[in-house]
Formats: structure tokens, C-alpha cells, sequence
């Protein structure tokens, strides 16, 4: 069990494959991140910043939190986070569309529900399947919600496009539009979830999910119920994506379409996760922020070295490269991802008292 000074674990694999969480964030550095999220950007942000970088990262690290509690905590493989991510979207905006009294943060908690009903159904191969064809199973099923999606205008309200486009962003008489606005909405969900899941993965369910990602066989021997805990996950797995996946339309792109959550997307999710550190809150946070911060780098390092000589295909292929080469690095080398560098460097920056 972790200890009381802090809020995240780090799943640290021993020899025999078991897993002991291991403590590393202090509370004051909690503190410390909140109070630059709340108070230090929004002060020295500039318009670019909150859309371009600080609203994108917020939104993927939640949806890699979601998917981590299932594939990282659970140990249930998915390809299927852009689906739940567009059903969350897509059914939040028919919520405030059909009915329009709803308060926003109803309709996304609605739009999440969705989503987790969804996941519901996504869960039931795992109780009979795993790995490889658990994995199968969720991503026919991202295909099937992107073409309903696309088939289906009434999802759409009927827009030529297929496209849906972001409400008026309003919150207790106070106009949320604005980028300082849509970013605040952002940074307070994807607090009060990731909150929500950090006491998650400490209480009873948390453990649950750890002992059938261990070994399920065994779990079920010791009076473990597995199919609930294996549905339960893929139902709080479903519900936050489905949430991130109404503020990735909402609060970042303004408008979304089926496109806008396709494979690609629940890829880049499952990337976010591998990089950042599997079995780690923290994991879901670097991971995102190495997706959104690599590119801008490449792009500043190659524009100060060549001076604009690079084209911009070639920096995506060197971005390929990239992150299949550090990808294929962590699941030989460290499956806890950058996380696990992190909390060393933690614990050699700030050593434990006898």
C-alpha cells in the first residue's frame, strides 16, 4: 500500500512479475502543480499557448489516464479509445443539442456515461478472451463506431459534413469561450478525474484490477470476482475517455467529425501510455506531454540547425522513427516507461530519511 505523503504509484516489477506500488510524488509537489495549473498560466499564458499546447495536453493525458487504468492497472488490452473518445463527444453534444437546459458539465457526464455503456459491451470478450484477440475485438469496434458515426447523419443533427461543432461554452452565467476559459474548464476536469482515479487505484477496486492484471487464474482461486472487475474497468476506462473525448471537440478542435477519432488516435493514446510509464497516474501526464513536445522541438531544432532546408515530410518520418524506436526501447528495456526514470531521479534528487 502506498504511504500517506503521496498521491501517485509507480507499479516497480520484481523478478517474478509481481507488482509492488512504490510511492514517489510528495504532496507538496501536488501542490506545487496545481498552483501553477491554477494560478501561474493562466497569468503568463498566451492565446497560442492555451490552444495549441496546454489544452491538447490536458485533454490526451486524460484520455491516456482512462486508458491506462484499463490496459496499465487491469492489464486489458484495447485499441479502442478513439471509439469511446467519439461516443463521448458525439453523445454529449446530442445531449446539449436535444436538450439544451442541461448544464454543461450534465451533458459531459451524460456523454461519458455513454461512453461507458459502450465500454460495458466492449468488455464483455475479455471475459472469455485476452491478449492478442481481446485486442482484435476492440478495434473491430472502432471501426464499427467510426462508421456509424459517418453512415448515420442523425448522430450529426444532419450537417452535410458529418461534423459536430463545439456549444456555447457556458458555466454558471459565466462565458467559458474564451482560450483562458476553455483551458481553466479543461485543467478542472482533468483534475477532479484524475483525483477521482488516484483514490481509484488505492482502494479495493484498485488492488482488484492489479491482481487480475497479475494473474487472473490465480485472483479467481482466492475469491477474487474477476468478471466484475474486469467489466468495472473497462466501465471507469470508458467514462473518462468518453469525457476527454467531449473536451478534445469542445474545449480544442471547436468542431470534430467520426474522422477526428479514428485509429490514429487510439494508437496515439496506447503510445501515450507505453511511453509514459504503464501502471502509473503520473505515466498518462509525461507520456502526453513527450507526444505534443517532441514535434514543436524537432520543428525549432531543424528550423536553428538547417535553417528551413528540412521538409516538413521528412521531420513527420523522423518523428516515426522516433517514437518507434523509444517505443520498442521501453518494452524491452523498462515497460514503466519515462515515469520510472522519473522516480529514480526523484529518489536520488530527494532521498528518503531512514
Amino acid at each position: 500500500m502506498p504511504s500517506s505523503d503521496g498521491i501517485d504509484t509507480l507499479a516497480l516489477v520484481s523478478s517474478r512479475g509481481f507488482v509492488a506500488p512504490v510511492t514517489w510524488r510528495p504532496n507538496w509537489l501536488v501542490l506545487a502543480l496545481l498552483a501553477v495549473t491554477f494560478g501561474l498560466v493562466p497569468l503568463v499564458a498566451d492565446d497560442y499557448w492555451l490552444n495549441a499546447v496546454l489544452i491538447p495536453f490536458l485533454v490526451l493525458s486524460l484520455a491516456g489516464l482512462g486508458l491506462n487504468l484499463l490496459t496499465g492497472f487491469a492489464g486489458q488490452a484495447s485499441l479502442g479509445a478513439g471509439a469511446l473518445m467519439s461516443v463521448g463527444a458525439f453523445a454529449s453534444y446530442n445531449f446539449l443539442l436535444r436538450a439544451p437546459l442541461l448544464p454543461l458539465p450534465v451533458s459531459l457526464a451524460l456523454g461519458g456515461a455513454t461512453a461507458a455503456g459502450l465500454g460495458l459491451v466492449f468488455g464483455l470478450p475479455s471475459l472469455r478472451i485476452k491478449g492478442f484477440y481481446l485486442l482484435a475485438s476492440t478495434l473491430g469496434a472502432q471501426f464499427f463506431v467510426e462508421w456509424a458515426f459517418t453512415k448515420y447523419e442523425w448522430f450529426s443533427n444532419h450537417a452535410s459534413s458529418g461534423s459536430i461543432s463545439a456549444p456555447r461554452l457556458a458555466l454558471f452565467g459565466c462565458d467559458l469561450s474564451s482560450p483562458l476559459g476553455r483551458y481553466l474548464l479543461t485543467a478542472t476536469i482533468v483534475a477532479l478525474l484524475t483525483w477521482v482515479a488516484a483514490n481509484l487505484v488505492r482502494s479495493q477496486t484498485g488492488r482488484t484490477w492489479t491482481a487480475i492484471r497479475d494473474m487472473d487464474t490465480a485472483a479467481a482461486v482466492i475469491g477474487i470476482p474477476v468478471v466484475g472487475a474486469k467489466l468495472s474497468a473497462f466501465v471507469v476506462s470508458s467514462f473518462i475517455l468518453g469525457i476527454a473525448g467531449a473536451l478534445w471537440a469542445f474545449t480544442y478542435l471547436g468542431t470534430a467529425d467520426a474522422h477526428s477519432f479514428d485509429i490514429d488516435r487510439s494508437f496515439q493514446i496506447l503510445f501515450i501510455i507505453i511511453i509514459g510509464g504503464l501502471g502509473s497516474l503520473a505515466g498518462s501526464y509525461i507520456g502526453a506531454a513527450f507526444i505534443l513536445v517532441l514535434p514543436i522541438f524537432l520543428d525549432r531544432f531543424a528550423l536553428a540547425l538547417f535553417g528551413g532546408m528540412i521538409g516538413t515530410g521528412l521531420l513527420e518520418n523522423l518523428q516515426k522513427i522516433i517514437f518507434g524506436s523509444l517505443i520498442i526501447f521501453l518494452l524491452a528495456r523498462e515497460p514503466r516507461g519515462l515515469a520510472a526514470y522519473l522516480a529514480r531521479l526523484s529518489r536520488w534528487l530527494l532521498p528518503r530519511r531512514a
